[in-house]
């Protein structure tokens, strides 16, 4: 599934002198809505939805980078033995499309339950990992114990970690070129706040964001970044295709232009945010959406194979 893409620089171009909410003006949300949640997630519904008057994607592979298409499911804090038990019984049985790299990220006590019971089929990735070697520190988890109970990938930048735990840009990259120099993969998430995509700062967000990781880490052989707009995990509020799109073809030229074209074509950019079987199909048909990190959806087996299986959404725009 390699790059097939033409004029992307130019595509690029287009799409952003179109795009009304990263660094130009975005409609501000009415303030008398404050106060009712359901007014709050309206008027999101009405103003977060961007019109892009680009042209759509043209006859192409709607891959533009060169990696195989990833999914991973972040369960976050949920379950227990007995569901997670129904939900690996419901993966193991489910028919998957080969051509995916799949990962689940179970909490950490659970973690050692579902990778001896789930198909090898699908990796083990952790939510979260210290920031360096083991030792005197309460609570933590380090690469190394990670590694010992099999876990190939590990979540770092959520933006729960950020704006819950209060984590910064530059201890989240130390976190990734620790995990890296331990051979355990990153997915990598980046995301702007709603208030932030309000007030046209989008681009500037994940851009400082990937910039940690750049100065942190000495190759991205290893790392899938997460694009997961912050006002769109858990409020059944997605990002239309458009609006992803751009996103992602964004960072893939930032990296072009900041690290390496190589790393921009070969670096998977994956989606997340309130990503379900019904969406699933319509965003993988955006050339630069190489997957996606899925949180809720992936808590329902089923479900998340369908996520998985959209690959088959990948193929040449008619």
């Amino acid at each position: 599934m390699a790059v097939v893409s033409t004029s992307f620089a130019g595509a690029v171009t287009t799409q952003l002198t179109h795009f009304s909410g990263l660094r130009k003006s975005f409609l501000k949300l009415d303030s008398s809505s404050a106060n009712s949640s359901q007014s709050f997630f309206q008027n999101v519904d009405s103003h977060i939805r961007l019109a892009s008057s680009g042209k759509a994607c043209r006859g192409v592979v709607a891959m533009a980078g060169s990696g195989k298409f990833f999914v991973g499911g972040n369960w976050k804090c949920n379950g227990t033995k007995e569901s997670i038990s129904k939900l690996v019984s419901d993966l193991n049985s489910a028919t998957l499309e080969s051509d995916v790299d799949v990962v689940v990220s179970p909490p950490f006590v659970y973690i050692d339950q579902v990778k001896n019971s789930l198909t090898d089929r699908i990796d083990i990735a952790a939510q979260n990992c210290w920031i360096g070697k083991g030792g005197a520190f309460t609570g933590e988890i380090s690469v190394e114990q990670l590694k010992d109970i099999g876990c190939k990938w590990v979540v770092l930048g959520h933006s729960e970690r950020r704006h819950v735990i209060g984590e910064d840009d530059q201890f989240i990259g130390k976190k990734a070129a620790y995990a890296l120099s331990q051979g355990v993969g990153v997915i990598a998430c980046i995301g702007e706040l709603l208030e932030e995509r309000e007030a046209g700062k989008t681009f500037d967000v994940c851009f400082q964001q990937l910039k940690a990781y750049a100065d942190a880490v000495s190759s991205w052989d290893n790392i899938v970044i997460a694009y997961e707009p912050v006002w769109a995990i858990g409020t059944g509020k997605v990002a239309s295709p458009e609006q992803a799109q751009e996103v992602h073809a964004a960072v893939r030229n930032w990296l072009s232009k900041n690290v390496s074209a190589e790393v921009a074509s070969k670096t998977r950019i994956i989606y997340g945010g309130s990503v379900n079987g019904g969406n699933s199909a319509d965003l993988a048909k955006k050339e630069d959406i190489d997957g996606f990190l899925v949180g809720g959806a992936s808590l329902k087996g089923p479900e998340f194979a369908t996520i998985i299986n959209s690959v088959t959404a990948k193929k040449v725009a008619a």
